[in-house]
């Protein structure tokens, strides 16, 4: 079944609705510099992404574009969506934090370094992307895709290279927008995909050929020489 431009093109705007509303509401202004810079990297980044995959890699942005899947695992089925919810909480309390009560400033200097720590996660995202075709949204073995193992590219340095890629993305998003704390609160969903990614690992080792021996040469999940 071909990919649904008109999906990809609805998906992308109700994307944007929600992450702008994530910001600019509860900052209770839309003049907010910061914001819109965070807003047109990412959806520059996302809309790129989308092509490249909707030219290079059809099978994976169709896989990405379900977010539920009959063989997806049961507890799964919870985690996801709650991982789903945590990052606009979480750019909610970063808009409060930079905008409306100034708990936390940032200074403009820093601002911009962690804009160039965002744009490096949007260069891992796509390194990961470009990688592995098997990058589904939810945890499953796709036996009906012929799913193999990867490990090369990233993979080769850490099991998990897109959930490291998630660890920048909350700094440089947290510096940019201007949020100390944004980093702090963004620990939650550290931790919610650092969960995910063991369980993840178990049902691989179980269903997955090949993927116990990726272990034993990969250490690390996340955190290449930590974890």
């Amino acid at each position: 079944m071909p990919v649904s431009i008109t999906k990809i093109i609805a998906q992308t705007v109700v994307t944007f609705v929600i992450f702008a509303l994530a910001l600019f509401l509860p900052a209770g202004t839309v003049a907010w510099q910061a914001g819109w810079i965070f807003l047109g990297m990412f959806f520059v980044w996302f809309i790129a992404v989308n092509m490249w995959l909707f030219k290079h890699n059809p099978g994976l942005l169709q896989e990405r574009m379900k977010l539920g899947r009959s063989d997806q695992k049961g507890w799964d089925k919870v985690l996801f969506p709650i991982l789903l919810v945590i990052p606009f909480l979480w750019l909610v309390f970063i808009s409060l934090d930079a905008v409306r009560f100034h708990w936390s400033p940032v200074p403009t200097l820093v601002q911009a370094v962690g804009a160039a720590v965002l744009l490096c996660s949007f260069g891992l995202f796509f390194l990961v992307f470009r990688e592995n075709s098997f990058l589904s949204t939810v945890v499953r073995v796709q036996s009906d895709r012929g799913h193999k193992v990867v490990s090369t590219g990233p993979y080769h340095y850490v099991r998990h290279p897109m959930y490291a890629a998630m660890l920048i993305f909350i700094i440089g998003t947290s510096l940019l927008l201007g949020s100390w704390y944004g980093i702090l609160v963004g620990m939650v969903f550290v931790i919610g995909f650092a969960r995910r990614a063991v369980l993840e690992e178990r049902t691989l080792r179980k269903e997955l050929p090949g993927y116990e021996d990726y272990m034993k040469e990969v250490k690390f999940r996340i955190i290449p020489f930590f974890w």
